[in-house]
């Protein structure tokens, strides 16, 4: 189950180290923060008014993980094609020791160490995170945006930090969108269920200013439920847009299926 867990640490973790066309999202203070002007409203139609127009991105990145027991570095090659598919290898020591398929309907991947693959729905891999998921949402992380579709519902808005911050309470869960000032960028998200005592929260440092999208330059996310905490970032080595890219997934012969409960 390690290499499943390093697989999800992948998906949720991408950053960018190139110093090329880098936006500080820091630096805030020369904007006026004023919470009487800025409504919930004109905050989410500019944080959507930042560019992210490309149909595939080719990822290559280091990912760092730990939790209770254990900690691991591994690289990972992560593709996406935009709203249909994201593929992510997961390799030590240049070997891929796992491999996963995204998709809108299905959460799929195999691990070399046991011989194992997993296919089912995002009931599990929402259980392990402590929030709901789907596949919208977790495209959405990996590109520095909300998790929600922000205009799909009203949120309480404030200032702290320097920062606008949205509220929104639904079905015993808050969640907690965190804006910088100067351009609306995501900052840090937040998912909490206080009676299920689970939190989930992504922070993204700066962002790297491309030709088809801005997309973060750090992230690290801390998801705690009762049975633990787990810590994970990863670093963008590489990153390219509207390639051809290929998505090929087949479980090896010989192993064995498993469910996850």
């Amino acid at each position: 189950m390690k290499y499943w867990t390093l697989i999800i640490a992948t998906l949720f973790l991408v950053s960018c180290k190139s110093k090329a066309g880098m936006v500080n999202t820091n630096s805030v203070t020369p904007y006026v923060v004023d919470e009487n002007e800025m409504t919930s409203k004109k905050v989410i139609e500019n944080h959507y008014s930042n560019k992210r127009d490309f149909s595939t991105l080719y990822i290559r990145s280091s990912a760092k993980y730990r939790d209770d027991r254990q900690s691991q570095n591994v690289s990972a090659e992560i593709k996406i094609k935009k709203d249909e598919k994201i593929l992510v290898s997961i390799r030590f020591l240049g070997i891929t020791m796992a491999k996963a398929l995204i998709t809108p309907k299905e959460v799929k991947y195999y691990e070399k160490i046991n011989g194992t693959y997993f296919e089912g729905d995002y009931a599990s891999l929402s259980e392990w995170l402590g929030t709901d998921l789907d596949f919208t949402k977790v495209q959405n992380m990996l590109l520095g945006q909300p998790i929600d579709d922000l205009t799909q519902q009203k949120y309480i808005s404030e200032v702290t930090d320097k920062f606008y911050k949205l509220n929104a309470t639904d079905n015993k869960t808050e969640k907690s969108f965190f804006f910088e000032a100067k351009n609306y960028l995501l900052k840090k998200q937040e998912v909490v269920q206080p009676e299920k005592e689970r939190a989930f929260a992504v922070n993204y440092s700066e962002f790297q200013n491309f030709a088809s999208a801005i997309l973060p330059a750090g992230l690290f996310i801390n998801a705690t439920q009762k049975k633990g905490k787990t810590e994970i970032a990863i670093d963008y080595n590489s990153v390219t847009f509207n390639e051809e890219l290929s998505f090929p997934y087949s479980v090896p012969d010989g192993y064995d299926r498993i469910f996850i409960n």
